[in-house]
């Protein structure tokens, strides 16, 4: 079996940009169209804002789903997300600069007010140095800046430095965690005792991500020169002074985690996405803030080595640092979306624009940009928790290019979070952007990020409070003033030249950006960087002539002839720049790198085969299916809990019914579903539950089918088996024609399965909808609060668009049931303001299910992926 991922499309990019194309350009939006969607803007954050002022605060963050306050030890441990929350009202403080930006400053001198007399930065809890540098300290840091503002124009006359005072006192608490041999900072912290003492509870940590010991200068250094104490400084530099000395000196890349008392590299794969990515914003923008060459001198380097190894136009790919041409993963995290924002600050135009676009249209694919994607743009983790760095870089693309292109993208923006993510306390995360599902969570940063660039990219100059040119925006979008470039730092020890000895060609070094104007004299041009890009997520993209390259007296070698043990072959792909990798699955994936072709004719050679695999590829994946949805719709649950289930490849297609199957469950005798069933005028006019095993799927169809039953759904017999860690089923049928199952059959993973089970055991009569996608919530539970249920206006499921599979795979068949892999899937849970169900994870023998306390339940609904929960932990 192999598999194809088409990163190896790139060169086909290049190819089209030379070539051209001929479109209008984007039309200007009128200024009242502009103000309306500013306004819009306005609208949202005070739903957002006042939802939480209402409902949770003085909480850290709004549970929008439940409409009450995230405190931490009252709620289910989410692991280490919840290190971000350290009972300071962090929302709160996260929004305060934003709260001005927005001209309400009203609300920003109450909520100053609020902060300055209510919150308590001495409490006995473990926190992530990394978040609360970039949202506390940041927050208070930005809301000082704006109140000393204020205070200079005749308003808050009162106001007497109370949160500078406050953001040293947390600075001072911080600063425990960076006694190390190294400099660099442990993880975490316990803000009443630090890091030291069993009551700390913290301080064991030996690792950290380069953007959490790296993402700390623009905080520690206006806090040095809005109070004259150099400490801080002092040691964000020396943490930086330590990273870069780490770097793989050969490729000059960082890795994503490293020990911080050795210094040896953890995690050795280099991108510009979690783990990273801030490192990289920092270095630049500690050069805008504080003028010192240094930082502009590293970033350069870095950035240099980035465009050589890691961005493949439009897309960038983590590598390995020892060994920069050997890609380190298939697949991207959305939080590299800050890139081409950095990109415009660093004045590269052109690759900032074409990712930007390959963004924006993995985004329109799925709604919302996954919280992880495949280089052929699929899923590959399906959470998003309203992350804002894609607003984040549109905003400085349009201050770059004035494009009225980015004034659309950002009305998309604005239209699905209205549609998918609002709820009547506020907006909700994404638990999977295919199903449409939520996940009760409001994180500080959609507030502190998200409305801040919205609201920028449609004001006008004169909507704007003060001018933003003044000010540089940190990676939490706090507001930090250019004037501390000129703060006396007299007291600061003398700097370590880590580049001494080092040969240093400035001639590398680009020392201004560039004038866009100049840049781009064609004001089409952005347009004809965007088409090709768009075309080819959209599988449609030119192909290029066939050439034949001289010296290698034979036709390049087609798609459809390749075989992955003739060495001629492999040969071939070598000189076309095509690497072949076996996975352990038995699969074969196939990756292009251009600038490893033997040839620039060559590389155009590969990039026409990668385009046929693709091709061929998606020929043989024609009966594979997306996710279907599991909801369960009866009290207590009204619609709230949705199960990912995997469909299969015969009966019913979900996808093409309007309202899907909707019925009461039971389950089936024998629950195997292997022979004619004994209760069959129970399951008749019901939907069957069965387990899997012992015989194909489509005879489990048949059996039931023959009961009367009106749908099956078939439950993994594998103990603990989850959508959370295994790849989705796809059901295959018996290598027979299956025309005559024409009921609906899906397929759930033990975990999910045993909710719908534990369900029926609680409930008896237990009522679900088999669709496509999520329906709108509270179908049965009128009769619920309004911050129970979602509003109908705004609930709209995710797009019924099908997701591609990026895998190519055979099928085999067996005596057991036949499946088809595909990518793994989270399990689509939203859950309501109602007791839950006392749901078993772990059948016991002979079907008889145990149950966990409702705790644990939550707590197992709450569970991420195992790599998600890295990604998270390197940073959110």
């Amino acid at each position: 079996m192999w598999m194809l991922h088409s990163a190896t499309m790139l060169p086909a990019f290049l190819l089209l940009f030379f070539m051209g194309t001929s479109s209008r350009l984007s039309e200007a939006m009128s200024r009242d169209e502009k103000n309306k969607l500013r306004n819009q803007v306005l609208e949202m954050f005070d739903h957002a804002y006042q939802n939480y002022m209402d409902h949770a605060y003085p909480a850290d963050e709004l549970m929008p789903l439940t409409c009450r306050g995230r405190v931490r030890g009252l709620e289910p441990s989410r692991g280490d997300v919840d290190d971000a929350l350290g009972k300071f009202s962090l929302t709160l403080i996260d929004t305060l600069d934003t709260l001005a930006l927005l001209n309400k400053m009203a609300e920003f001198e109450e909520a100053v007010r609020r902060v300055v007399t209510d919150v308590r930065l001495d409490n006995d809890i473990v926190v992530s140095v990394f978040e609360t540098n970039i949202r506390v300290l940041g927050g208070l840091l930005g809301g000082h800046s704006m109140a000393v503002m204020l205070k200079e124009s005749g308003r808050m006359v009162w106001y007497q430095d109370e949160l500078l005072h406050m953001a040293k006192d947390l600075g001072l608490r911080l600063l425990p965690a960076f006694n190390t041999s190294s400099g660099l900072p442990y993880p975490r912290v316990n803000l009443r005792f630090g890091v030291r003492g069993p009551e700390t509870r913290t301080g064991t940590e030996t690792d950290t991500c380069t953007a959490c010991a790296g993402t700390i200068i623009l905080e520690f250094a206006a806090l040095s020169r809005f109070t004259g104490d150099p400490t801080f400084e002092a040691h964000a530099r020396r943490a930086l002074d330590f990273l870069w000395e780490k770097r793989q000196r050969n490729s000059n890349l960082v890795g994503t985690t490293i020990n911080i008392h050795s210094g040896e590299w953890i995690r050795r794969d280099s991108g510009v996405g979690a783990g990273i990515d801030s490192y990289y914003e920092y270095l630049m923008k500690a050069y805008i803030l504080l003028g010192d060459d240094q930082f502009l001198q590293r970033f350069n380097t870095h950035y240099a080595s980035i465009m050589k190894y890691i961005s493949q136009p439009p897309l960038l790919l983590d590598v390995h640092i020892h060994k920069p041409l050997l890609p380190a993963r298939t697949w991207m995290d959305s939080l590299l979306a800050f890139f081409p924002g950095l990109q415009v600050l660093k004045g590269d135009i052109r690759p900032a624009i074409e990712t930007h676009e390959m963004l924006y249209q993995v985004t329109k694919k799925h709604n919302f940009l996954p919280e992880a994607f495949t280089t052929d743009f699929r899923v590959h983790w399906a959470q998003h928790p309203l992350r804002p760095e894609f607003a984040e870089s549109t905003y400085f693309l349009y201050k770059a290019t004035r494009d009225p292109y980015y004034l659309e993208v950002g009305r998309t923006i604005l239209e699905n979070l209205n549609r998918f993510a609002r709820v009547p306390c506020g907006f909700a995360a994404m638990k999977d952007v295919r199903t449409g599902s939520h996940e009760d969570r409001m994180d500080s940063f959609f507030l502190a990020e998200m409305f801040k660039y919205l609201f920028l990219l449609f004001a006008e100059e004169e909507d704007l409070p003060f001018n933003v040119e003044d000010y540089v925006f940190t990676t939490e979008a706090h507001l930090l003033p250019l004037s501390l470039s000129t703060a006396s730092n007299s007291q600061a020890p003398t700097l370590v030249n880590n580049m001494a000895g080092e040969e240093l060609d400035d001639s590398n070094f680009e020392w201004t950006c560039p004038n866009t104007r100049l840049l781009f004299p064609d004001p089409a041009f952005p347009r004809n960087l965007r088409e090709p890009i768009r075309s080819a997520v959209d599988k449609s993209c030119p192909r290029p002539t066939t050439h034949r390259e001289p010296g290698m007296g034979h036709p390049p070698l087609r798609a459809q002839d390749f075989m992955a043990n003739n060495p001629e072959h492999l040969e071939l792909l070598r000189r076309m720049g095509v690497s072949l990798i076996h996975l352990k699955d038995g699969r074969v994936q196939l990756v292009q790198h251009a600038t490893q072709a033997v040839s620039a004719v060559a590389a155009e050679d590969g990039m026409r085969f990668m385009q046929e695999m693709m091709e061929l590829s998606s020929q043989q994946q024609k009966e594979q299916l997306p996710p279907r949805a599991v909801q369960i719709v009866s009290h207590p649950f009204f619609g709230r809990v949705v199960l990912t289930a995997g469909p299969a490849q015969f009966g019913m297609d979900l996808y093409k019914s309007n309202s899907g199957v909707r019925g009461f469950v039971t389950v089936a005798e024998p629950y195997n579903g292997c022979s004619v069933l004994s209760n069959g005028e129970i399951v008749a006019g019901r939907i069957a539950l069965l387990q899997r095993g012992q015989c194909m799927f489509a005879e489990k169809a048949r059996h039931i089918q023959k009961a009367g039953a009106i749908g099956g759904i078939v439950i993994d017999d594998n103990e603990g088996s989850s959508s959370d860690t295994a790849p989705l089923f796809q059901m295959a049928g018996d290598g027979r024609n299956t025309d005559d199952v024409t009921l609906p059959l899906l397929f759930l993973f033990h975990k999910e399965g045993n909710i719908l089970l534990e369900a029926l055991k609680e409930y008896r009569e237990v009522e679900v909808l088999l669709s496509d996608k999520a329906r709108d919530r509270g179908m049965d539970g009128a009769e619920e609060e309004d911050c129970s249920t979602e509003e109908k206006d705004h609930t709209s499921p995710a797009s019924s668009e099908p997701v591609d599979q990026s895998q190519v795979t055979t099928q085999e068949q067996t005596t057991d049931d036949s499946v088809v892999g595909q990518e793994s899937v989270q399990p689509a849970e939203g859950l309501g303001s109602y007791d839950p169900v006392d749901v078993g994870e772990e059948p016991a023998v002979d079907g008889d299910y145990s149950s966990q306390s409702d705790d644990s339940l939550v707590a197992d609904w709450q569970e991420d992926l195992e790599a998600f929960k890295q990604m998270e932990k390197d940073e959110l």
